[in-house]
């Protein structure tokens, strides 16, 4: 399989699954995930220059549930955002986002070949999606054209554990024995909750997707795990 039929492949895969996305996160996660994107909201808006009249594009937004948190945690900063853009090339997520988010535009694209203008975010976020980016030193390129000078690029993501010792050996048995069994059965889609932490193994660690920011030009002003390194947040600035 080449590397365009693997990524519609995965674009498929989340078609599939979009109706039931949301109540499936919340039952693998126990509604971690929660505390995950809000402190990432926190942290970017505490770091970036600017607080009036922001734009945050949200890549691989799914249902839109980080446009969502962006929101929120705007107001609770005391900061204004005039426009929401979500970006994702499945059609079945978006069309639940639509339903969810109705502040915010959306753009059927791929992370690498999106549709926008040069310098045209504050802020541009993408949860647990980079993994899913065949191509994804052209995402990282393409994320530093769209965002402006100053600009904001936040990854939150599933990495690769460097070290694995009793806690590494727990959170396995949870994402290969538990998480794909009980995702297939409230999605009815066993194979692509199966695809979940087959895609965490074979990705890269934080320090790997360090250097890949750094070599599209972003400068890495904040890294931080969550949960015994199940999930970790990367901030980088252009």
């Amino acid at each position: 399989m080449d590397r365009a039929q693997k990524q519609e492949e995965i674009v498929h895969m989340f078609d599939e699954i979009a109706s039931t996305y949301d109540v499936t996160n919340r039952i693998l996660s126990m509604g971690i995930d929660r505390s995950w994107r809000k402190r990432a909201c926190d942290k970017t808006l505490q770091l970036l220059d600017r607080s009036e009249n922001l734009t945050v594009v949200d890549v691989a937004c799914g249902t839109g549930d980080m446009l969502q948190w962006w929101k929120e945690r705007a107001r609770e900063a005391g900061a204004t955002i005039g426009r929401f853009i979500g970006v994702d090339p499945s059609e079945g997520m978006l069309k639940v986002a639509k339903e969810k988010v109705d502040y915010a535009e959306f753009v059927v694209a791929k992370a690498q070949q999106m549709p926008l203008e040069d310098a045209t975010a504050d802020i541009l976020s993408i949860s647990y999606g980079i993994r899913n980016v065949v191509d994804r030193q052209e995402a990282i390129n393409e994320f530093y054209r769209v965002l402006k000078p100053g600009g904001m690029a936040v990854i939150l993501e599933f990495t690769k554990r460097e070290e694995r010792g009793l806690k590494g050996r727990v959170v396995d048995f949870y994402m290969h024995r538990i998480l794909p069994t009980l995702g297939g059965l409230v999605s009815r889609n066993y194979k692509a909750y199966k695809y979940l932490p087959d895609s965490i193994e074979g990705f890269l660690t934080t320090g790997m997707l360090k250097e890949e920011l750094e070599k599209a030009g972003f400068e890495v002003l904040h890294t931080q795990s969550f949960s015994m390194g199940i999930s970790t947040l990367l901030i980088a600035r252009k």
